[in-house]
């Protein structure tokens, strides 16, 4: 059954989940308090359903939400149509509870997941959900040099709401989950910018860059990939509500 970071999640869809998980009265009645006091579901279960899987969420880690599936099955697809070799590199940045990289691992067995979040309990939750490499830092900080040129697809679902519209976030995001994943400054798009300033560095010739964004930030997040070099596509699921940004690393001359 989906959650609410899969789509929408009914009352009583809520109250079976609850009582799937709890084991005694008394722990259902304690689960129940804290629903109504605003927790997320997710948060009270320990997890989120996202591409298919039971994603481990921590409390205050943010919760996967349903459209960023989009971006995890486009980073699949261009990871296993578009990579330099048979073990493609994939990099889930700003990977929260690692969704997208646990979707990838899942989807292509061979691939090389790496993942990295500036928040010291999504990486700690992160490890919980992928086998690869969950590293604590900056973005591309905490990487080894040898990835330099050699990533195949990096997925980020960076921050990227207007720090004035937190304020309207419903209360489960706004109060449960770290601001830093949420607040993307006055624009929304102050780490997309950052990650897009050094991300050349990173992809192998012919890579992609995938970041998860709004409809009414998606022109001018791919102007900023265009200013940067990278051929860039806004490319949308109307039923998962879900916009993202492709960008391709041109090939280096030989």
């Amino acid at each position: 059954m989906a959650l609410r970071a899969a789509g929408c999640v009914f009352a009583e869809e809520e109250a079976q989940l609850l009582i799937e998980a709890a084991a005694t009265a008394a722990e259902l009645h304690a689960m129940v308090a804290r629903r109504v006091s605003g927790l997320p579901l997710e948060h009270i279960l320990g997890w989120a359903e996202f591409c298919g899987l039971h994603v481990a969420v921590d409390p205050g880690v943010f919760v996967p939400r349903r459209r960023t599936e989009f971006l995890a099955r486009t980073a699949i697809a261009l990871a296993r149509d578009g990579a330099t070799s048979a073990a493609p590199v994939v990099l889930d940045l700003c990977c929260g509870s690692g969704a997208v990289g646990a979707a990838v691992e899942a989807a292509l067995p061979g691939a090389r997941v790496v993942a990295t979040d500036i928040d010291p309990a999504a990486a700690r939750c992160a490890r919980r959900n992928i086998r690869g490499e969950v590293l604590e830092g900056d973005l591309f900080a905490p990487l080894l040099p040898a990835l330099r040129g050699r990533i195949d697809v990096i997925a980020a679902n960076a921050p990227y709401v207007p720090t004035d519209s937190i304020g309207m976030m419903p209360p489960e995001a706004r109060l449960h989950e770290a601001r830093v994943a949420l607040d993307g400054g006055t624009d929304g798009l102050d780490v997309q910018r950052r990650v897009i300033a050094e991300v050349s560095a990173w992809l192998a010739p012919g890579g992609h860059l995938l970041i998860e964004t709004s409809r009414a930030q998606s022109e001018l997040l791919r102007d900023l990939f265009e200013r940067a070099g990278l051929s860039a596509t806004i490319d949308a699921d109307a039923a998962l509500d879900a916009t993202i940004v492709v960008g391709v690393f041109a090939r280096r001359s030989q």
